[in-house]
């Protein structure tokens, strides 16, 4: 159980990582990389589903 839950938190580290490093080399105003960096920050799990489904590339990435 400890390995599996471990496996999980390396794994959500990596994909915020990568979020984060994805935002801050966007063409996003800075506000709006500012708003989505706390956003995943504070709401790992659900910042990076959301940044998913409406950050990267979508027309709503400078909506948040």
């Amino acid at each position: 159980m400890e390995i599996g839950s471990g496996l999980l938190g390396l794994l959500l580290l990596i994909a915020v990582v990568y979020a984060i490093v994805k935002i801050l080399g966007s063409g996003a105003s800075t506000g709006a990389k500012f708003l989505w960096v706390l956003i995943i920050l504070v709401l790992p799990v659900i910042g990076f589903i959301l940044w998913l489904l409406m950050g990267p590339g979508g027309k709503s990435s400078n909506a948040i």
